[in-house]
This record gives structure tokens, sequence and C-alpha cells, in this order.
């Protein structure tokens, strides 16, 4: 019995038969179960810090691209930007640009931009225009002529035009055969400037060969940006407006490959190894539109793989493309990197991965192992892996906090700090490298302090109460703010703010990011200043001062009160300029702002129009009405002697006023209005100011149509010359002629000197019509010595064209083209001309004596000439001025000067010309005091050539 039921104890039991299944199939499918988990479980875990390693290289190298892109991006907006600063010059100037300006304002872009080749300024010739236009330039450039390319050559242009000619190109040297090429040409070029003239916005033409490369066989292609230049004040609503107005276009030459390779390397992004570059000009990468490259081609854009993605997260980013539109021509930008090595890229996962099969695997066996023993030992067994399991989680949480920190602390370019969440001082606990560098602060000063002192005493600003209410309110926060470095020098900081929660949502830390933007602060103040400022006097600009005015009329309208706008133009300027140099006028500029400035209130706005053209804007305030003492005033601080370049300069200027509301209601109508008082200021002798009528408007419109048809008089053969006699006292004979110029209008009729000159010299067209006076004189002086009578012929020069450098070479040109001879020439000038630089008249009179020609002193008396300087000057004659001479028969004064002109002339050893003698009393004075020749009515009214040849034929004497 005690067997039996030992036997069936046993049997119950299940001892054996549970011994079989322990370690038969049912522990074998918990050791799977097990391994299982821990394979699934290490595959999520290593899926995450693969993604996240990934998530790290990328995030580098987008940065890395991103920075690449953003200076490509400013490399071209600096390059648009200095065309356009080109275009202002144009925009300003109230004369034509010269090529000395276009080269002042380009030759330093080109410095700052090696990648630009070359600024260009085109003339637009309309057809009908080009005969005019080629004399004009001929005056320049010898043998100058509008060219086009033909079978690689350039060939004189053929066809009716119109032609987009080169007529400045910077930089000159071994580009001069360049000048008077016809852009319209090059299909690729005519395109682009069709673009340009119909938008009124810079544009660009296609990649193409360079001109040069052409003409020289040297390799290299170029892309061309273009702005176009309008009429001033032309109307510009449509595309038909504009292209009427269209009067050229100013043109960078891009070159293409050094555009590229200079803009990176100067920034010194071409010495990151693995970083490549790669620059299309196409909207796509192909090889064919390849401009430059740095580094390997780039990567195929690898195929997406969904599955992949939702398991590991998105793949390694290994190219970054990036095309930008010039004007109408697309660029495109790659920046690659090579794909990262699976093992130095993800070495972590890998590890996690390993462990935690490895892990599994150990889990799995020892279940198996020990499945055959004791329940309590199967459960201490499952205890252990869920331990195992935990302990897993355990590390998969301590590693993702650990690379968190790493890859936004540490590894991070910008400063970093983390702080308590404890107010209010939330104590500093770290801060990374990147912070120490920017503030100054060792870590071991700034842990354990309050954030406060990074901002000092410093605490009323608007972002700190921004920061301060995200800091309560435990939420993400952004300003920027004014911190100070620990030598105290202060930075402009744009500040993060994250809080940092636990498990279960609470914020135990604060993680501030900081970036130092004090540069870009800077640059956008320089901005704001340059967009309101005068860069040369410091004073309002346009824009500026049109705010102002509207903001004076406004307030008078308010107060029904007036406003005074002064538009005040410098008398003679522009011979400053060309006698001493635009370094010397713009000191003299910079002078007369600042005594505009001490000449009026604090409150009135002084503002430069451009050139040597400024505006006054004064508002009446409860002082009392305006005056007429403050413009009197201004003028007398103006006359003031200035000193500069190491002479003293007289200059005067010349004021037009309207005032709100009288005159206009509007800044626009105020300032037209001021500017044509200002005009009637000139024509009244200059040195004074008068107030607008609106009888002015008037005048102004007929002087904008003598000016406009002054402009093409000369090409249009409209000049004539009269020549009034000079006569020798002691024979009765005539000796000389001096030559007139006169205006046969087709419509105006015959226009008097006195009504274009002073027009003529304020536009510069004195220069071309100067030197076709003195070619023309001298062409009859040699017509009549042909025909046996050798006259001496006198022609004057005003002061414009004694200032040119090339008026040696000029006159020069018109003797040996007219073959007269240098010796029956006499040059007439002003003495105010002379005395204006003593030192540069004398070396310029020493170099025409040279040529053989006669110097005479017109006008003598009228001026402030030097007796001492008189005797330095290398002339012959003086003429004695028809002011002194009218009243030498009933004024002893007049008569008296004249006698003592007489004496010193002798004295000096010179000749005595008289004008304007009309009566025989003048005549018979003149004789009886030894004046050598006389010149005027009394004797002959200017004539033409043939009356003059009549009264040789005749010989008419007195």
């Amino acid at each position: 019995m005690h067997m039996d039921g030992r036997g069936t104890s046993l049997h119950r039991s299940g001892q054996p038969g549970d011994k079989r299944r322990l370690q038969g199939p049912v522990v074998s499918r918990r050791a799977l179960l097990v391994l299982a988990i821990g394979i699934l479980l290490t595959l999520f875990l290593s899926g995450r810090v693969y993604r996240v390693e990934t998530e790290k290289h990328n995030a580098q190298f987008t940065r890395e691209a991103e920075l690449r892109v953003r200076l490509f991006d400013e490399s071209i907006d600096d390059a648009v930007t200095g065309l356009r600063s080109l275009n202002q010059l144009f925009a300003i100037s109230d004369t034509p640009v010269s090529r000395a300006q276009f080269r002042a304002m380009a030759m330093p872009l080109l410095k700052e931009h090696p990648y630009l080749r070359s600024f260009v300024f085109h003339r637009y010739v309309r057809p009908g225009e080009r005969r005019a236009y080629e004399a004009a330039m001929r005056t320049r450039h010898p043998g100058f002529t509008i060219k086009q390319e033909r079978e690689g050559r350039l060939v004189p242009a053929t066809g009716p035009g119109p032609w987009l000619v080169i007529e400045f190109f910077e930089p000159l040297p071994r580009n001069d055969l360049l000048l008077g090429y016809d852009g319209l040409s090059d299909p690729v070029h005519a395109l682009a400037a069709q673009r340009a003239i119909d938008s009124g916005m810079v544009a660009a033409s296609g990649l193409k060969p360079f001109v040069q490369s052409r003409q020289r066989g040297v390799e290299g292609k170029v892309f061309t940006l273009m702005a176009p230049l309008y009429r001033p004040g032309a109307p510009l609503d449509d595309v038909a407006a504009r292209r009427r107005a269209f009067i050229g276009e100013n043109v960078a030459g891009v070159h293409a490959h050094r555009f590229a390779r200079q803009i990176f390397e100067r920034a010194g992004l071409l010495a990151t190894a693995g970083i490549h570059i790669n620059v299309y000009a196409a909207p796509s990468p192909t090889e064919a539109a390849l401009l430059f490259r740095h580094g390997a081609p780039p990567p195929p854009v690898p195929g997406a793989s969904p599955l992949l993605e939702r398991l590991l997260g998105p793949a390694a980013l290994t190219r970054v493309s990036h095309t930008v539109d010039i004007g109408g021509t697309p660029l495109h930008l790659v920046v690659s990197r090579a794909p990262p090595a699976a093992g130095s890229a993800h070495a972590s996962a890998l590890l996690v991965l390993a462990a935690g099969i490895a892990l599994s695997l150990l889990g799995a066996a020892y279940l198996d192992a020990v499945a055959a023993r004791s329940r309590i030992i199967e459960r201490t067994v499952e205890e252990r892996t869920a331990q195992l399991h935990a302990r897993t989680c355990e590390l998969q949480r301590t590693a993702a906090e650990l690379q968190l920190r790493n890859r936004a602390i540490e590894a991070s370019a910008n400063a970093m700090f983390i702080t308590g969440a404890q107010g209010p001082d939330y104590i500093v606990e770290y801060v990374n490298p990147a912070f120490e560098r920017t503030t100054g602060y060792p870590s071991a000063e700034m842990v354990g302090k309050p954030t406060k002192l990074l901002v000092g005493a410093d605490v009323e600003q608007p972002g700190l109460i921004e920061l301060r209410a995200a800091l309560a309110a435990c939420r993400e926060g952004h300003a920027t703010v004014r911190c100070y470095r620990k030598d105290g020098a202060m930075y402009w900081n744009e500040v993060y703010l994250a809080p940092v929660r636990d498990e279960n949502g609470e914020v135990h830390h604060f993680v501030h990011v900081n970036y130092d933007v004090t540069e870009t602060k800077r640059y956008q103040e320089q901005l704001e200043y340059r967009a309101n400022f005068d860069p040369l006097t410091g004073l309002a600009n346009r824009n500026l001062l049109q705010d102002r005015l509207q903001q004076a009329i406004s307030y008078a309208s308010r107060t029904r009160r007036t406003v005074w706008v002064a538009f005040l133009d410098l008398d003679r300027f522009k011979f400053v300029n060309d006698s001493a140099g635009h370094s010397c006028g713009d000191m003299l500029l910079k002078v007369v702002a600042e005594r505009l400035q001490a000449s009026v209130r604090a409150a009135d706005t002084v503002g430069r129009m451009g050139g040597d053209e400024f505006v006054l804007v004064l508002p009446q305030y409860e002082t009392g009405p305006m005056t007429a003492a403050t413009i009197e005033k201004v003028m007398a601080q103006v006359a003031r002697p200035i000193p500069a370049g190491g002479k003293e300069f007289f200059v005067s200027c010349s004021i037009g006023i309207a005032v709100f509301p009288d005159d206009g209601s509007d800044s626009e109508t105020l300032l037209m209005h001021a500017d044509v008082a200002m005009y009637r200021a000139k024509e009244m002798g200059r040195n004074n100011y008068q107030f607008f009528e609106p009888a002015l408007n008037t005048r102004t419109q007929a002087r904008l149509r003598i000016e406009s048809a002054l402009r093409n008089a000369l090409a249009r053969d409209e000049f004539v010359l009269h020549y009034q006699p000079q006569v020798d006292l002691k024979t009765g004979r005539m000796i000389g002629v001096e030559a007139l110029i006169r205006w046969q209008h087709p419509e105006f009729g015959m226009v008097s000197p006195a009504e274009f000159i002073t027009l003529a010299e304020e536009t510069g067209l004195i220069v071309p019509i100067g030197a076709w006076v003195l070619r023309s004189a001298c062409a009859q002086g040699r017509a009549w010595q042909a025909a046996g009578y050798p006259l001496r012929m006198a022609v004057n020069l005003s002061g414009i064209q004694f200032a040119q450098h090339d008026l040696v070479q000029t006159v020069v040109a018109a003797l040996d083209d007219s073959g007269f001879d240098p010796a029956c020439l006499e040059i007439e000038l002003t003495e105010s001309i002379v005395m204006h630089d003593v030192e540069k008249s004398i070396a310029t009179l020493h170099q025409l004596k040279l040529l053989g020609v006669q110097l005479a002193v017109d006008d003598f008396g009228t001026g402030y000439s030097s007796l001492a300087y008189l005797k330095l000057f290398p002339i012959d004659v003086l003429k004695i001025d028809q002011s002194f001479v009218r009243d030498i028969a009933t004024s002893a004064d007049d008569a008296m000067i004249v006698l003592s002109m007489i004496s010193l002339a002798h004295n000096l050893g010179l000749k005595v010309i008289a004008e304007g003698v009309e009566t025989p009393e003048q005549l018979a004075y003149l004789r009886r005091h030894d004046c050598d020749e006389i010149q005027g009515n009394h004797f002959s009214r200017p004539i033409a050539a043939a009356a003059i040849g009549q009264m040789l034929h005749t010989e008419r004497c007195l």
C-alpha cells in the first residue's frame, strides 16, 4: 500500500513528466519569447540612437550648407547694389557724367568686388543721332566710331540703328578698343537689355564669352548685369514710356568662374574638409552649365525608402541645392558631402545593437539552462529578465539625455547655458565653451551666479520684460537684449529660452541659447543712416528732406503758419571742381554744409539734394514770422573765404525761395518752385536770392526749350561766327578781328550769346562749343591768309575751357587741322579766370606761349587782379573793358582810370586794345593818350566773314 501510494503520489506529482515539459517545448518557447523581446527592444533602442546620430550629422551639414548659400546670396546682392550705386551717379548729377566721375565711382567698386570684371556705360544712340554723337566723341577720342563685331573683328557699324554704344569702360587700359562697341549687335546682350528697359529693373544676360576673349584669344566666360538709365524727370509709368525715356545703361561684367571662387575663398569656406561646392549657370545641375567646382561632383539624389525611414529615421543628408535668379539668369548652387561611413557615423547605434543582442542571447540561454529547475528559479529568472529590461530602458533614457546634452550644448557653436527653474535669480548651473568665448566669463565664475549678471545695471529693457514673463510662465521665450562681457563691452544678444520638463511635465531647468548679433545691428544702423543722410556732408538726403518738409507742411496746415523752402546752389562750383579737383570740391561742400547748419535754427532742416545743391526747410514758429534776415545770414556765411587744398576759395550762392501755402501745398511743388526761383537768382547775376513768382514758370519753360535746342545745335550746324574788326590807331588800318559766336536757330531766329553762353557753361556744353569756335576761327583765319590778308584772329576762352586738362592739345589740333599761323592766333582770357588759380594759370599760359600764340587779358579792370601776379603772366595784350571806355569823354574818373591802364600796360611792355569805342570823342581821347588799338561799333559792329572780306578788299580805314 505504501509502495502503491508512493507510486501514485509520484505519478500525480508529475515529476518525470513535468521535468520533461520544463526541459522540452514549454521552456523553449519562453526562452524564444525572451529572445524575441530582447531583440525587438534592442532594435528599437538602436534605431532611436541611429536617428539621433543621423540628425546630428544632418544638422551640422545643414549649417555648413546654409552658411555658403547665405554668402552666395549676399555676394550677388552686393554686385547688384554696386551697380545701382553707379546708377545713382547719373541720377543725382545735374550735368553729363564725365569719365573721371565714372572712374572715381567704378574703380573702388571693382577693388571691393574682384569678381566684377568691369563697369561699362552704354549710351543709347537713336537713328539720326549717330553723326552728331560720333563727332562729339571724337573731340575726346580721335577716330571714334560706333563698332560691331563681325567674323571675330570689330568693324564700323552698319544699318539704321539704334545702337547701344560703350562710352565709358573701367578699367580702360587694354579695353580701349571696345569704346564705341554696339551692345545691341550681341543677341544675348540685346535680349537682356530689352528686359531691363521694359521692366526698369536690373537684368542679366546669359553666359557668353568675353568680347576681349574673341579679340585676343583668351578663354573665359562672363555674364553681365545691366541697369537702365532714363531721362531725368521723364514719366516711367508703363513700358512705352520707359522705352521713350531710355538714354543708356550701366553694365557690370561678372567673371563667371572667378565670381564663385572668390566669394567662397575670401570667406575661408573652401578650406572645410569634406564640403564640396558646385555652381551651375542653369536652373538644374548639368555638366555643360558648370561654372565652378570645388571638390567632388554632387552625388545623385537618393531614392525614397518609406519603410526604412519609418524604422531608422531620415537618411544621411548629402546635398543641399539652392537656385537664385540674377536679373533673369538662374544660378544653381549645390553644397554636398560624401555619405558618412556607417562605422564612424553610427558607432553608438552599432554598440547598442551588439550589446542588446548579446544580452538577449545570454538571457535566453540562461532561461533555457535553468528551465528544468524549480518554479522559484524560473520566477527568479523572470524577475531578473524584467530588471534587465528596466535597466535597458533606463540606459536608453540615459543615453538619450547624454546625447541631447552633447549635441545641444557641448557641440554647439552658439553660447548656451542652463539655469535652475527657481526664481527670481534662476541660478546658472552650466555654461558651454562657446558661452565662455562670447562673454569672457569662465565657467567657474559663472556657475552659481544669477543670470542678471550678464545685463548688469541695464535692467530697463523691453526684451528683459519678455524673458522674465517667459520664465515666470515656464514657456519658451525670445528677445534681443543688450548684454555686457566681462570687460564691460556691450554686445547685442539674441536670446532663445526653452524650458526642460521631467516625465511628469514639471519644469526643472531652462536652456538659454544666445546669438551675438552686434554686427547685424550695426549694419542695420548703417543702412538706416545711409537711407536718410548724405554720406559726404552728413546732412539730410533727398528722402529724409522730403519727410521733414512734409512734416513741416502738416504742422503749418494745422497751426495756419508758413514754411519757407530755400533752394541754394553754389555759384561756379563746377569751375572749382574742374580747376582744383573733386577732392578739393568735396572739402568745400563739407565746409558749406557746416556753415549752413550753423546759420539756421536747431529745429530747421538743412539737406543736400546732390552736387552743389542744398535745401533749407524753415518753418514759422511762435517767435514770429520768417524774414529775409535768415537768408542774408546764410549768404554771408557761405561767402566767407574757404581754405581747401592749401588755397583760399571764394564762393557765393544763389537762393530761390518758395513759401507754403502761397507757392504750393505739397513738397514736390514747393521744391520745384524754389528751384525755379533759384535759376532766376542766377540770371540776376548770381550771389542773390529771389522769391518765387508765377511768371517765373513761363521763363523756366522757355529756358528748358533753349537748353533742349542748345544740346542739338552743334550737331545741326546752327552756330555761326561773326567778326568785329580791331583797328591800329597809328595807321587806321584793320589788323585783326575778334571771333564772336551767334546761334542761328530755325525757330528762335538769331539768338544772342547773352541768352545761351551762361546756359552752355552750366550744362558743360561750352567745352565742345568752344572747341568748334576755335577750329572754325582758325579755318577762317587761314582762308584770309591764303587770300593775302594776314589778320590776327582773337578767340575768347571760357573759364571751364581754360580748366580742361587737354586745352593745349585742343589748340594744337585746331592749328594743325587748319594750317593757321600760331603767331596770328590771339587767345583772350578774362582776368577772373587767370586769377582763380594763379599757379595753374601760369603753367597753362606758358604752355600756350610755347605754341607761338598771342595771349590777351580781356575785360581788364572788372575783376580782382593783382598787379604782383600780372607781371608773372606771359601775356601780350590788355583789353580795357567797355564799361571804362563808355564815359571817358564825360567822366574825369573814367578818363583817369583808362589813362592809368594804358600807362600800366606800356610800362609792362604790353599792347592795349580799348573795347566798346562808339563815338569820335572816345576815339580822339584814346589816340591822344597813345592807345594802340580800338574795337567797337564806331568802326564796325560784328559782321559775317563775307562782309569782313569786302572791307579787306576795299581797304577800309578809320
